[in-house]
């Protein structure tokens, strides 16, 4: 979950690694390290704490030169400190290493380096692999030749830059599983090396994706693939549409915020060129689904992990409704180990932000193991989960930097909407009438966000009300039932208040004994199949003594004269509400985390791209 970045050119290496760290930090901010080729040595910087102690750090003790190394860290093998912090240096000073993953086999590689003599400067799993690679160029190899035996030695997936001072012409790269991408940029004369797109993306919008079991030997004017076996590869070189403005703050305060005010775009994106309004239809050419694979589908599991997996669970509701397709929702960390009952006439479909989430991408591959089709939903254009789906939606929501995911998690509510749309289609088991209709229905999304985001102002009075409170019970019913989990996710994990999603239903069998003056109550109360049945549970908080908060629809009186406060929402068609419901309550838990001071893009001790299991 870590963020590396990488540089060799003619410029100097330390402002290009610093920026591109900067957009990176999202993915670990434990501790970051930068390392430079300088006057025949490699230089070392680094501390423990966020990307701003280095930066003082190097202005205090500046360094420069080319090529260099840099990485953010998300602690895995060892605390957050200088010690442990990245990049790490072998015992002879002249070779560097970063990486993301971890290294399974690292004891047993850690003992045998010992007995040969190797003092460890650190607790870390990733000195292993500078070491592994010591060990080779003493024994003859070149830094590539050493490189590959040092990366055939590991177990795991990991993502690995590293240089040597004794041969500065070449970075050396590799992707190994599914421990998180390796990006390489192409300039003129320079290239670049990312974990990430947005780490290079002011710098070219060339890039080339390896692949699992792929490495690189970066120079300033070339870049060869090959596999870990030695066989070369000719790498396919990616045009990225991006803007790297799109991955600023501009007038916003977090990036958090900035995000959920760009759903109007994004959900707009989402529709664009996918929605025929005229015919009445939905076309997304790269989930190459046939009529004749729609036909035999007999199940569908989406697999997903956090945000992405309440999405799914709102799919599922869809996909069966509309297409009448039997649909289950496993996390993703569970999958493999369940022992799915899934073959040729299942779908598997993966729902990821960043495409590289590892325990999406092991459940991608049981699946594929057992024979079913693979389709993901991701945000990120070249990222694992889509390069080995046998077809893929993708949101269309361009950068996400909050680690609370905002935009990504609506636009798969709607991708997942129109997917069912077009297998119902298919399938023949949708009437014209009814298809025209649903379809109809998706020109209201951008609206309904756009209104629904214009009542911050309300929503951050209610955030003053609930700001010091320490605990908090969602409740939702139906399709709405999994913005409640992801309501309380959102609130717990940018401001550290334990909250508890709950299926409302499920409110007297055991939660209910929680609700007093001190527990509030946050209830999912639209206009939708529900509605009556959420209104009774609003009663019995009530009757208990519960600050009820409602999300309901504009002009519900009945709501109203329950609830202490009401988060309103436009009237939306019932399919599509959570779209509408979940903005709300991420601009809740945005503004209680800020009123109390939190660091909202950057929460303790999670990251953005959870590349490690």
């Amino acid at each position: 979950m870590c963020g590396i970045v990488g540089y060799i050119g003619r410029r100097d290496a330390t402002p290009i690694i610093l920026s591109g760290l900067k957009r990176l930090e999202y993915r670990g901010y434990d501790s970051a390290g930068l390392a430079v080729f300088s006057n025949n040595q490699i230089e070392v910087r680094r501390d423990a704490g966020k990307l701003k102690h280095l930066e003082e750090l190097i202005r205090t003790s500046p360094l420069s030169g080319s090529p260099g190394l840099g990485h953010t860290r998300w602690a895995t093998h060892g605390a957050p400190s200088a010690r442990n912090a990245h990049p790490h240096m072998g015992t002879t000073g002249r070779v560097v290493v970063v990486h993301n993953g971890i290294v399974e086999n690292f004891l047993e590689l850690r003992e045998e380096l010992s007995a040969e003599g190797v003092q460890f400067q650190s607790d870390t799993d990733t000195e292993i692999i500078v070491h592994l690679v010591e060990h080779h160029l003493a024994a003859g190899c070149d830094l590539t030749e050493a490189a590959r035996r040092a990366f055939l030695q590991i177990r795991g997936a990991h993502g690995i830059v590293l240089m040597s001072a004794d041969e500065p012409d070449k970075i050396v790269c590799a992707r190994i599983g599914n421990a998180g991408g390796v990006v390489i940029g192409l300039g003129e004369e320079e290239n670049f090396i990312a974990s990430d797109i947005p780490a290079i993306l002011e710098h070219t919008r060339r890039v080339i994706f390896l692949e699992s079991r792929q490495m690189a030997v970066v120079s300033r004017d070339q870049v060869r693939v090959e596999t870990l076996d030695s066989e070369p590869v000719t790498p396919k070189i990616h045009t990225i549409a991006w803007d790297a403005a799109a991955a600023e703050k501009g007038e916003y305060r977090h990036f958090m915020q900035k995000e959920i005010h760009e759903q109007v775009r994004s959900l707009t994106d989402t529709l664009a060129g996918r929605v025929d309004f005229q015919e009445g239809r939905i076309r997304l050419p790269e989930l190459n689904l046939t009529p004749e694979l729609a036909g035999r589908i007999r199940k569908i599991v989406i697999t997903a992990c956090g945000t992405a997996a309440y999405a799914g669970m709102v799919g599922k509701i869809l996909i069966e409704r509309i297409a009448r397709i039997p649909c289950e929702v496993q996390i993703g960390s569970e999958f493999r180990y369940s022992d799915p009952i899934v073959d040729a006439d299942t779908v598997v479909l993966a729902i990821s932000q960043s495409g590289e989430t590892a325990d999406t991408l092991a459940a991608m591959e049981e699946g594929r193991k057992k024979g079913a089709v693979l389709w993901s939903i991701v945000n990120v254009i070249g990222s694992q989960a889509m390069r080995i789906a046998d077809g893929y939606l993708s949101m269309q929501t361009g950068p996400e930097i909050g680690v609370a995911s905002t935009k990504a998690f609506t636009a798969p509510l709607v991708d997942q909407y129109m997917l069912a749309i077009l297998l119902a289609d298919l399938r023949g088991s949708l009437a014209e009438a009814e298809r025209r209709r649903l379809v109809a229905d998706l020109r209201l999304v951008p609206d309904l966000a756009g209104r629904t985001l214009a009542r911050e102002a309300e929503v951050e009075k209610v955030a003053w009300a609930l700001k010091d409170v320490r605990d908090c019970l969602y409740l939702g019913r139906g399709i709405n039932m999994p913005i409640a989990y992801e309501g309380a996710l959102k609130l717990k994990e940018i401001s550290y208040i334990h909250a508890e999603g709950y299926p409302a239903g499920e409110m007297k069998h055991g939660p209910i004994a929680l609700i007093d003056e001190n527990m509030p109550v946050i209830c999912l109360a639209p206009k939708d199949p529900w509605h009556e049945k959420m209104l009774s549970q609003i009663q019995q908080a009530k009757a208990r003594g519960g600050m009820v908060i409602a999300v309901a629809t504009d002009g519900d009186e009945r709501v109203a004269s329950q609830a202490d406060h009401v988060l309103w929402v436009p009237e939306a068609p019932w399919m599509l509400s959570p779209v509408v419901t979940a903005i709300p309550l991420q601009m809740l838990a945005y503004h209680i985390a800020a009123l109390r001071g939190l660091d909202v893009d950057q929460p303790r001790n999670l990251a953005k791209s959870v590349t490690v299991e």
